[in-house]
């Protein structure tokens, strides 16, 4: 074999490796931006199907709780009208606090979005990593 020969046999397999990695790197890129795409998706109706169920939970709640001060205002409109308005605000209030302090809770367990496709890629990066 001459020099000018194995230096295209080096040259292509060069190239050849290249376009192996580049093939490879491609795969990854794709896969990893499918496994995106559907946590997005997923991640986005979530949020919707909740800001719906919140807004229709919060709607109804809103008219109940209005009808219930009028009610309990009627009821002791004579006699302690101003009591009773007194006593279901704090009821409200301390129904709200409630709710808020669930909520804090709740967003503070609810996972991260994307983290089935941050774990995949903290996954690729470590095996990019050299072994010590």
């Amino acid at each position: 074999m001459t020099a000018r020969a194995a230096d295209t046999t080096a040259t292509a397999g060069l190239l050849g490796a290249l376009r192996a990695i580049g093939g490879t790197l491609n795969e990854l890129v794709r896969v990893r931006g499918a496994l995106f795409s559907l946590d997005l998706r997923d991640e986005v109706q979530r949020r919707k199907e909740m800001l719906i169920l919140a807004t229709l939970g919060a709607v109804f709640f809103h008219t109940a709780l209005v009808l219930l001060t009028f009610l309990v205002v009627a009821v002791f409109w004579d006699s302690y009208r101003f009591v009773a308005l007194g006593a279901m605000a704090t009821l409200y209030l301390a129904c709200g606090a409630v709710a808020f302090a669930k909520l804090r809770v709740k967003a503070g367990a609810t996972p991260a979005p994307f983290a089935a496709t941050l774990h995949e890629l903290d996954q690729d990066l470590a095996q990019l990593r050299p072994s010590p």
